[in-house]
């Protein structure tokens, strides 16, 4: 009998709603914040950690009985650190002018305690077709709200998405948008609209069990 449990659709599920990334374990939040000013970017950072991760937790779950215990955190960064300079090349020679407007954050990937979390947390304990499907979905949970916060910013601060005018040229674009404090805005607002309807949700149930028992 196998010592681990067979891979299933909810280790994709998980990462996408249950346990995002962004806002419900609050981690990423820097590439988030930072690069999310179009969706260009927004589309090439998500890309980026996609690979990065997919690579890391595939390497992980393979070697994780060979890689001792005592040096498992520092393998596993230097296994993400690998991934990560692959993908930053690969940006560079693909899409030069999206590498240049991310800058440095591409580098930064690999301090990201998402990558390094999943690995710890999930593919260094699970088989190598679990961990992807974590992967994966972590990754598409972490795209979707990159995607979002970016049409959001893109929209307000440019009046385009991806670089196509959308509003018109009678519309006054809101310039913050597109600078550091609307990342926070619009991740603020967008997290505060959803444990509004989390907890409205939460009163529904609460309400139909209460009816139930009566």
């Amino acid at each position: 009998m196998s010592e681990h449990p067979p891979a299933t659709f909810d280790d994709f599920l998980r990462g996408v709603w249950r346990e995002n990334p962004v806002v419900v374990q609050m981690l990423g939040l820097c590439p988030a914040l930072a690069v999310t000013n179009s969706v260009a970017n927004g589309l090439a950072m998500s890309m980026a950690t996609t690979f990065v991760l997919l690579g890391s937790n595939l390497l992980v779950a393979s070697l994780k009985r060979v890689i001792p215990h005592e040096v498992r955190i520092t393998s596993y960064v230097l296994i993400i650190a690998t991934f990560v300079t692959i993908a930053d090349l690969l940006l560079e020679a693909t899409v030069p002018s999206v590498h240049k407007q991310l800058g440095p954050f591409v580098a930064l990937i690999v301090v990201n305690c998402m990558i390094l979390g999943r690995a710890e947390a999930f593919a260094s304990r699970n088989t190598v077709s679990r961990s992807l499907l974590d992967a994966l979905g972590t990754a598409a949970g972490f795209t979707v709200v990159l995607v979002l916060l970016s049409a959001v910013r893109e929209l307000l601060g440019a009046g385009s998405l991806l670089g196509v005018d959308i509003l018109g040229p009678q519309f006054e674009p809101w310039v913050i948008m597109v600078l550091p404090p609307g990342g926070f805005l619009t991740l603020g607002i967008g997290m505060l609209l959803i444990g509004w309807q989390a907890e409205r949700q939460q009163r529904r149930t609460a309400a139909a069990r209460a009816m139930e028992a009566a």
